[in-house]
Order: structure tokens, then C-alpha cells, then sequence
């Protein structure tokens, strides 16, 4: 169930965070930052979401070294009003930021039922679902978003506007696991198509387009001028249904908070630059959580949530080995396994993170 093929190697999940925390501190980040941006890209390698795990080490390290990371950020909020806070991230990292926020939203959900957060000047995000989830730790349903970098053409259009822009919720069960929702608006991530791309393979139609904004295959198209498509990936299948969207993260994330949105949010990846003149700081997130006793007793809930994850799970199936699963299952699947057997981790990924950690003088067991 590992994943184990020629192309991986695996490593135990305890000293590939060490290792990742390890290289933070050597970034200049605090002993509680580094731990808790560890543990972000962890929860991603161990839910099979590998595109955003120990993989991203490697553009983290590159925009702290340009001064686009700040690594000792003094995050505060700056305009509040009952549950609604948006906080100045100053720069810092996602994977810091978001957490940070959260722990506010869980006050504010505690006293008042609900608390939400914008959160501008910002960077990126790593996984979407771990910031829901964080609401499931006091029993709320959890809800978490960011804008990215752009990559993605708009309904009828071939510029580059918005990013991948996912959208993320978490809801507590009872005996069944949570259901938990991390889902980009594009019709695929820029991370699939970089793992294609490592492995050198194909990507299937509909996920990009060329620079003539036609369908292609290539898994490098974005880095020759092409486009990601949003959710449907034509007109005849809805692709303004992704469009809008990934339009509604961009203004709640960007917009709203104060940091930069469509074209001008700055990239992550490293074949594209900043733009000049940008209407706002950074990137931008959008967290929040909802308190269940507001609309019924938690218990009544998280039972009647059991009855709902049961019934869909007994769906009949169309293959009859392959049996219908609910949202956040197949990701739990990759975790107790990899919990318990490791983390594949692809070659070429494996010795670029050892190269980065080399030079910081911190190895990876």
C-alpha cells in the first residue's frame, strides 16, 4: 500500500519532519515556526498529497534566500469586528500564518459560534485541508482557502488570472472519520503536473492548455507560455462553474484581506517573476470555522454525520473492486499506512532535499 516503486524511497515520517524542521531553523525560523511549517508539509506527504510536502522544500528555501519568505515575521491583526479579524501576516510563511490565525478563530469560535479570518501579506499556503482540519481539534466544522499563483486561464479567456486557488472543509464525525473536503478549482494543481513531470509522463487532456490555448498533454506546458484550466476544463462542461469559483477564493483571499489577487499574486513557482506596481501585499487566506452546538447538539451531529459517511460508503459501486469512497477517505488510507510504513518519496525529490539539507549542514537519516 506504500507506493514503494523504483522511482521512490521510503522514509520514516519522524525523521523526514526532524530533517524539515531542521533546515527551517537553519532558514532563521523560531524553534515553533520551523516546527509547526514541518508539520504542515508532513501532514501533506502523509496524506498522499505529495506535490506539497517535503517537495516544496525546495522553493521555501529559494524565496527565504530572496527576501520574499520572512522567516521572523510579527504577525498581528488589524481590523476586527465581532467574528470577522483580518491579520498582517508580515510576510510570513502560510504554513505559519494560517495556524497562527486559526488559534484566533478558535477563540472567537468558542465565545461567539463562528470566528473567520483574511489573512493578507502572506505566502504559500501548503495544504488547504490541514487549516480546515485544525477546526475538527475543538470540534468545529473547519473551513480554509488561498489564492496562488497564476496560472490558470478564466472562462473564454487564455491570459493567466487567477491560480489554483483550492477550497477546503473539514466536518467532525463520531465513530466514522471526518469528512473532510481539499479540492483545487482548477481542473487539476500545478503539483500534479510538476509529478508528471518528474516521472515524465503524460498529463490527460484537460488539465492545460499551450500557448495557442490549445489542449495538450505536455506536463510542461506552463513552463512554454501555456495555461492551467479551471474546473471543467471546457465551456461545454462547466469550466465557468470553476471559474467562478476560483473567483470567490481570489476576492475573499486577496481582495479582502489586502493582499494582492488575480495576476498580480506572486508567483511561487520559479519560471515566473512579481509583477510591478501590485495593488496589495503578498498572498492572501481565508480561514474559518463554524461551532455545530449553534445549529444542534454536537452528539445528535456527529451521529446523524455517521448515518450520512455510512450510507455513502454503501453506495453501489461501478466497479465492484473498487468500492465508492467519501471525501478525505482515500487520504486517511495514505496516512495510517504511511504512519506505519513511511513515506515514498520520489528519487529525484529525495536528493534535492539532501542537497538543500547538505548545505545547511543538516542530514537526512
Amino acid at each position: 500500500m506504500s507506493n514503494l516503486t523504483k522511482d521512490t524511497t521510503l522514509i520514516s515520517s519522524q525523521d523526514l519532519f526532524l530533517f524539515l524542521k531542521a533546515v527551517f531553523e537553519a532558514n532563521g525560523f523560531s524553534n515553533a515556526h520551523a516546527n509547526q511549517s514541518a508539520e504542515v508539509l508532513i501532514a501533506a506527504d502523509l496524506r498522499g498529497i505529495d506535490s506539497h510536502g517535503a517537495a516544496r522544500l525546495e522553493g521555501y528555501c529559494r524565496l527565504i534566500k530572496a527576501g520574499r519568505i520572512n522567516p521572523t515575521p510579527n504577525l498581528k491583526i488589524t481590523k476586527s469586528r465581532g467574528v470577522n479579524f483580518t491579520v498582517d501576516a508580515d510576510g510570513a510563511i502560510g504554513l505559519v500564518s494560517a495556524p497562527w490565525a486559526m488559534a484566533e478563530v478558535k477563540n472567537r469560535t468558542e465565545l461567539h459560534g463562528a470566528g473567520f479570518a483574511a489573512i493578507g501579506n502572506s505566502n504559500h499556503y501548503g495544504i488547504a485541508g490541514y487549516h480546515a482540519m485544525k477546526a475538527l481539534d475543538f470540534d468545529a466544522i473547519g473551513f480554509s482557502m488561498t489564492n496562488a499563483s497564476p496560472l490558470v486561464s478564466v472562462a473564454g479567456g487564455k491570459e493567466r488570472l487567477l491560480g489554483t486557488n483550492p477550497i477546503a472543509i473539514a466536518v467532525p464525525a463520531g465513530k466514522q472519520p471526518p469528512f473532510v473536503l481539499d479540492m483545487a478549482t482548477s481542473a487539476a494543481a500545478n503539483g500534479k503536473l510538476q509529478i508528471a513531470s518528474r516521472k515524465e509522463e503524460s498529463i490527460p487532456t484537460g488539465w492545460a492548455t499551450d500557448q495557442e490555448g490549445k489542449d495538450s498533454t505536455d506536463a510542461n506546458a506552463l513552463k512554454t507560455g501555456g495555461n492551467l484550466l479551471p474546473l471543467g476544463s471546457n465551456m461545454k462542461n462547466g469550466m465557468h462553474k470553476g471559474y467562478g469559483l476560483g473567483s470567490w477564493v481570489d476576492i475573499f483571499c486577496g481582495v479582502l484581506s489586502g493582499a494582492n489577487f488575480g495576476p498580480w499574486v506572486p508567483p511561487f513557482v520559479s519560471f515566473l517573476q512579481p509583477l510591478a506596481n501590485l495593488p496589495g501585499k503578498g498572498l492572501g487566506h481565508f480561514v474559518g470555522a463554524w461551532s455545530v452546538d449553534g445549529f444542534m447538539e454536537l452528539d445528535e451531529f456527529k451521529q446523524r454525520m455517521d448515518v450520512w459517511i455510512e450510507r455513502f460508503k454503501l453506495s453501489e459501486p461501478l466497479d465492484a473492486n473498487t468500492p465508492v469512497m467519501v471525501p478525505g477517505e482515500p487520504e486517511m488510507i495514505h496516512y495510517n499506512d504511511r504512519v506505519k510504513n513511511g513515506i515514498p518519496l520520489n528519487n529525484k525529490i529525495l536528493g534535492e532535499i539532501r542537497n538543500i539539507g547538505s548545505s545547511f549542514n543538516v542530514i537526512l537519516k
